[in-house]
């Protein structure tokens, strides 16, 4: 800082000003500095304005798989608030391993960030209560945290089912099968109750033989997919709700060689669902909202509000394309 304050003929005050964006320089100035920093390449010592100021202006996020595509759209919203709050955003993937996701955590508390968003994996958050309580705020997001009270954003999922599935019950369908995710996971469970829900409210009857939980590899949705289309037991389904877009992809790709249509709604939008044949219906998420509002929440704790835990519950929309309006066939 000596020498660029040499450089641009002013005092250590003044590029202390420009470095950290604080008012007070004028612009000449401003521009000299900016130039002497240049040419000097010089670099601001976050190690001792960490030490000083006892912030790190970085925050975790923990998914369960970045590489799954509904959560792009949420990880970019977090990192777009973090950045126009001055903060870097660092990320990494529990696999749906809740054991990971504690080791993710607790490392990256170790590294001294200030906040953290996390998709949680494990079924008890309490080895955050030390976290918490020396100060590092914790939102949750796309399901609730097991143990402990706090901040959570999530999506209607139960609202969202309930809709898609009485979407089809409209449409005359009323043996419809469900195909969903590990029933330990919070959204798989909402739906199937959303599901049920729907069946219940129409006095339509659920036969167990049309419920399907489990990993969303193709192979096992594959295999429940073409049971259900069997024609035995209480005869085929006529109709499916898949309860996350990987499910949905599977299903499409079984429903596509087959001279029976069958009709579909998926939870979750997917890219190119609007260009399939037929196009395919969707209840549709808004993850880049999920992150942002569970960013602005985070962010709101950083600069010290003190208010109770709050549990924001996001809308979801049905869109009909053309697979959920199929009618049953005979």
């Amino acid at each position: 800082m000596k020498d660029v304050a040499a450089r641009a003929g002013v005092g250590l005050k003044t590029v202390s000003r420009v470095v950290n964006g604080e008012p007070g320089v004028t612009p000449d100035t401003e521009r000299r500095v900016q130039e002497a920093i240049t040419a000097l390449g010089f670099r601001r010592n976050d190690s001792a304005r960490i030490l000083r100021k006892g912030r790190t202006a970085s925050i975790g996020l923990v998914l369960e798989d970045l590489a799954d595509p509904f959560y792009a759209p949420l990880s970019r919203a977090v990192e777009e608030v973090a950045r126009a709050h001055g903060a870097l955003l660092i990320n990494g993937s529990s696999a749906e391993d809740g054991e990971r996701e504690r080791e993710l955590v607790l490392a990256l508390c170790a590294r001294r960030v200030d906040g953290l968003v996390v998709v949680p994996a494990g079924g008890d958050h309490r080895y955050l209560e030390p976290e918490i309580a020396a100060g590092v705020a914790t939102v949750f997001v796309d399901r609730p945290a097991a143990g402990i009270e706090a901040d959570t954003v999530l999506s209607d999922n139960f609202g969202g089912a309930r809709a898609g599935v009485a979407h089809l019950i409209a449409r005359g369908h009323r043996r419809i099968g469900f195909i969903g995710d590990l029933p330990r996971i919070h959204t798989a469970a909402e739906r199937l109750r959303g599901y049920r829900a729907a069946m219940a409210g129409a006095g339509l009857p659920v036969d167990e033989s049309w419920v399907a939980l489990g990993p969303t590899g193709p192979d096992r949705v594959r295999a429940d997919t073409e049971r259900m289309l069997a024609d035995r037991g209480p005869g085929p389904v006529t109709a499916l709700f898949t309860a996350n877009n990987r499910v949905t992809v599977t299903v499409v790709r079984v429903l596509a060689g087959r001279q029976r249509r069958v009709a579909l709604v998926g939870f979750d939008d997917f890219e190119l669902a609007d260009l399939l044949t037929p196009p395919v219906t969707v209840v549709a998420q808004e993850p880049a909202l999920l992150g942002r509002k569970a960013a602005e929440l985070l962010f709101r704790r950083l600069e010290g509000s003190g208010d109770a835990p709050q549990r924001l519950e996001l809308p979801t929309r049905l869109v009909p394309r053309g697979s959920g309006e199929v009618p049953p066939q005979p």
